[in-house]
């Protein structure tokens, strides 16, 4: 039996008083998610618990089945896998927002907001040049890395508050230990700030703003974790450097993004493809969780409504072979706050074109035993009778 894993990066959210009290989950409309309840189960599981902060790395890694003490510090070094680089032991790579501060040097923004995608990309071509000690690289919109030699005071003792998490404060502050540890990014960022100067406008300034520092670090394959052939349709940097670093096959599809206006039907073939040679399939969708960052709750029901329409629906009315399912979250994205925090995620279980007893999901381990351990679940798979979706 196949299986199928989708993630709705930061499904879980606030109940939202515009949408009548409901999170944008319960508002969105889902029939086939409905479908797939009525015929297998519907829970609510913290995926990190409280083991770690509630981040997409480490919740993914998890669903994914690696151990807590194979995950990387930080996302930066997979990011990094995800566009086709790596680097020695010897260095280490940091995460670089395209941020917004205003005249009293308060983060307005971690996304480069106010500016458009093709601005954003000529800020980061003013930024990518040769800087002494330190290689800049672009990936998307306002997400770059920063490449240097392994500084263990800074991969060990800075703390460095992620941009997202740190709206509203003063980025002097923010900044203030990183660059006393390092004068290389001191320089850095300062210089940066002044080669940008000709995007500021309305007395919103912008700046580079590294965090998140990561090394090098070798994942266990998936196959060998698992015994199954896998493979991932996904478009997020991290995601696709979880897939490198796990050795899923991750094609690049085109018109596929990391946001709300991602290609969904194109996500579906992909998906269908990929279940007729491999055991496993995870498809991951981000835009839910970059429309709670905008606080745009609106979106992210509406975006949910899509990936059951145009992308559920094909693939239940288009699999033959039977096939285990779970649709859920990573963690929760509040779309009040715009923070991650670790409340749980809706989590929808269930199996098609096979005769199935519905299996209860408790925790983020069920998810592993139903998906993964097919021996675990055989004897549990027939009743006598055959149900279809």
């Amino acid at each position: 039996m196949r299986s199928l894993l989708v993630i709705i990066d930061g499904l879980g959210d606030d109940h939202i008083p515009a949408l009548n009290g409901l999170t944008p989950f319960q508002y969105a409309e889902h029939k086939n998610i409905d479908t797939l309840i009525k015929l297998g189960t519907y829970s609510e599981v913290s995926i990190c618990e409280n083991d770690f902060i509630p981040e997409s790395l480490s919740c993914i890694l998890r669903l994914l089945g690696v151990q807590q003490r194979d995950f990387p510090t930080n996302r930066a070094y997979l990011e990094l896998l995800a566009h086709g680089r790596d680097i020695s032991e010897y260095e280490m790579v940091l995460r670089c927002n395209l941020v917004s501060i205003d005249k009293d040097n308060t983060l307005v923004s971690f996304n480069g907001q106010g500016l458009s995608a093709e601005s954003m990309a000529e800020a980061a071509k003013a930024c990518d040049e040769f800087w002494q000690g330190i290689e800049f690289m672009h990936l998307s919109m306002y997400r770059n890395l920063l490449i240097l030699d392994k500084d263990r005071r800074i991969l060990d003792n800075c703390v460095i508050s992620p941009p997202h998490e740190s709206m509203g404060k003063n980025v002097d502050l923010l900044l203030g230990e990183l660059k006393q540890q390092s004068l290389l990014l001191k320089h850095f960022i300062e210089g940066t700030a002044k080669r940008l100067e000709r995007f500021n406008h309305d007395d919103i300034r912008y700046m580079l703003y590294p965090w998140g520092p990561s090394e090098r670090k070798t994942l266990p394959g998936f196959q060998a974790l698992h015994g199954l052939k896998g493979a991932a349709i996904c478009e997020a940097e991290i995601v696709r450097g979880i897939a490198k670093g796990l050795h899923l096959t991750a094609p690049k599809i085109a018109g596929v993004t990391a946001d709300i206006d991602t290609d969904i039907a194109a996500k579906a073939t992909a998906t269908l493809n990929m279940l007729k040679e491999h055991d496993f399939v995870l498809t991951h969708f981000n835009g839910a969780d970059e429309a709670a960052h905008r606080y745009d709750y609106q979106s992210k029901a509406e975006f949910i409504s899509a990936i059951d329409e145009e992308f559920l629906e094909k693939i239940i009315n288009n699999i033959q072979e039977p096939l285990r399912i779970v649709i859920c979250g990573d963690h929760v994205t509040s779309s009040i706050n715009g923070k991650h925090n670790k409340n749980a995620v809706p989590v929808v279980a269930a199996q098609i074109n096979t005769a199935a007893i519905p299996v209860k999901i408790n925790n983020y381990q069920d998810i592993l035993t139903f998906l993964m351990r097919e021996s675990d679940m055989r004897g549990q798979s027939y009743n006598g009778t055959r149900n279809n979706v």
